[in-house]
């Protein structure tokens, strides 16, 4: 293995993801409720401007 990959698996670990650790599945779930609340409001708008376009 080369030691640059070495040196970039080392950093990868301490990017973002013990900041995400704590608690991982009550964090996970929040976030998919705000990700699918925010996508269903752009389906309604978005059927909404379809049917009111003509």
């Amino acid at each position: 293995m080369p030691p640059h990959a070495v040196g970039h698996a080392g950093s990868a670990r301490l990017v973002p993801m013990p900041v995400l650790e704590p608690n991982p599945q009550n964090g996970q779930k929040k976030m998919l409720i705000i990700f699918g609340a925010f996508l269903a409001i752009l389906v309604v708008i978005a059927v909404i401007a379809t049917i009111a376009a003509p």
